[in-house]
């Protein structure tokens, strides 16, 4: 796994600033007011801050922007960061500051003159999750090496060293799902996939594999169905932290987990198909909350499933046409087979229902194209059915800077997906294609489950950078599951 840049936090020490190498970081407010590390920063630069200070190029800054000065006089580092930014930064401004810091990092050496900045420890999370290359296939001398350490000093460094920890176990959550999602097909084959997931013991969960005769037995058909035209065996792999109180019951995340998508029979096109690497996204995120959520030793019971399925064209896949019996006992008439997420996702969350009797349950899903004509890639699209349930996770998505939308489901969508031979038919065309997706998923949520759908087509990876990822995986949805975890479920 790649591991997040170390961070480490010590107490200021104007001193060090002379000979600090690779990179040094300071604060300015934006109306140019320079502090004693600042006013100590310039005259060993002979006035150079002073200078950038009273110039256009800072007067236009933005709030967070990094301001880069090349080799500054007096100073050993090689680039001096002037961060932009006003004393009393809102948390989600200091993250995107730090993310800042992060992407001009790049891998060196840094030292952040923090002096007594509140909530330093949101800096120091969006300087890790920034800093991030995926770099596992790469070749050449300068490749495969760990971050350098970034030294932040503050003038309390024990506080936010305590404030930062369970901070950075979200960065290296969301950094297990950005190498999962990541990988190609070729290396992170379903098998492997279940290998990654039960090497989470070391960190403490409990983690379950469920093989095709398990599946078989428990009649997860419409799964199975999905897999069977691959070489690749299919799995459900079933993730459990007990961190809360013995007996009570868990949050259920459940993810989709189609380490490849051709389309199957309904083949996609040729142009793009390289991207269905990323198609298990769903399980992805599960996977890196689950390791977060045991990293920082969270107060709460969270049982996490994930169906892994490799979905292939062959003489023995699931046709256009077919029915399959699922789980729940619904039979579903196969119009399409590359809407094949739906069903992997409804007989795990069935399963999930039935065995673990969860306080709630959510599924993500790169499910639709659908979702990215509606949203784009600002926006998951969230369906729910229950209002209360639905804005908890709202409130956590804004407060995390993770870009999420309702949208409906259920009424007349359920018309466009009814079957003339089977109870249902596992796609209702193109119109409204991510809102009967989701309504047919909620035909496999018990009568008061609370439940939530997560489209994550747009998020999961993308073409260019985010204010918290490079191009490519982003781990969206980690950092907004675990504070919906936190606000929700913990206690004490």
């Amino acid at each position: 796994m790649t591991a997040p840049t170390p961070i480490r936090f010590t107490a200021t020490d104007l001193d060090a600033m002379a000979s600090a190498e690779g990179r040094l970081a300071i604060v300015v407010p934006p109306d140019g007011k320079l502090d004693t590390v600042a006013r100590r920063v310039n005259r060993l630069s002979r006035g150079a801050l002073e200078r950038l200070v009273a110039s256009a190029r800072f007067a236009k800054a933005k709030t967070g922007q990094v301001i880069t000065l090349e080799m500054p006089a007096g100073l050993a580092a090689e680039t001096l960061d002037v961060l932009v930014l006003p004393r009393n930064a809102a948390r989600l401004d200091l993250r995107k500051a730090g993310a800042a810091l992060g992407k001009a990092k790049a891998g060196k050496g840094l030292t952040v003159m923090a002096g007594n900045m509140k909530n330093v420890a949101e800096l120091a999370l969006g300087i890790a999750l920034r800093d991030y290359r995926f770099e596992a296939h790469k070749t050449g001398d300068d490749v495969g090496k760990p971050a350098a350490e970034t030294v932040i000093h503050h003038a309390d460094p024990a506080a936010a060293e305590t404030a930062a920890a369970p901070l950075l176990a979200v960065a290296e959550g969301a950094f297990f799902t950005r190498d999962l999602t990541n990988e190609p097909a070729n290396v992170l084959t379903t098998t492997e996939f279940a290998n990654r997931l039960k090497a989470l013991t070391e960190v403490g969960l409990e983690v379950e594999v469920l093989d095709e005769a398990a599946l078989e037995k428990l009649g997860m058909r419409t799964l199975l169905s999905v897999g069977q035209g691959s070489d690749s065996p299919s799995y459900v792999v079933v993730m459990r932290w007990n961190g809360g109180a013995k007996g009570d019951a868990p949050l259920a995340l459940v993810g989709k987990g189609v380490v490849f998508d051709t389309g199957g029979i309904s083949l996609k096109p040729a142009v793009g198909m390289e991207d269905m690497t990323m198609d298990m996204g769903g399980a992805g995120v599960v996977a890196g909350v689950m390791r977060t959520l045991a990293l920082r030793k969270a107060r709460a019971n969270v049982v996490g499933l994930v169906g892994l399925v490799e979905n292939m064209p062959s003489g023995n896949a699931t046709r256009p046409g077919d029915v399959i019996r699922s789980m729940k006992g619904d039979t579903v008439e196969v119009v399409n087979t590359d809407a094949e997420g739906r069903l992997v996702l409804c007989d795990v969350m069935w399963y999930a229902q039935e065995r673990f009797k969860p306080t709630g349950m959510i599924d993500l899903a790169t499910l639709t194209g659908a979702i990215i004509i509606g949203l784009g890639h600002e926006y998951a699209g969230v369906f729910s059915n229950d209002d209360t349930f639905c804005e908890s996770f709202l409130k956590a998505a804004r407060a995390e800077g993770e870009g999420a939308w309702r949208m409906p489901t259920g009424g007349g969508y359920n018309e466009q997906i009814k079957s003339r031979i089977a109870d249902i038919k596992n796609s209702g065309g193109r119109p409204a294609g991510c809102a009967t997706a989701a309504t047919f998923l909620q035909r496999f949520v018990k009568d008061g489950m609370p439940w939530i759908h997560l489209d994550i087509a747009g998020m999961a990876s993308v073409k260019s950078d985010t204010d918290f990822a490079p191009k490519g995986a982003t781990g969206w949805g980690v950092a907004a599951l675990n504070r919906m975890i936190a606000d929700t479920c913990e206690k004490g």
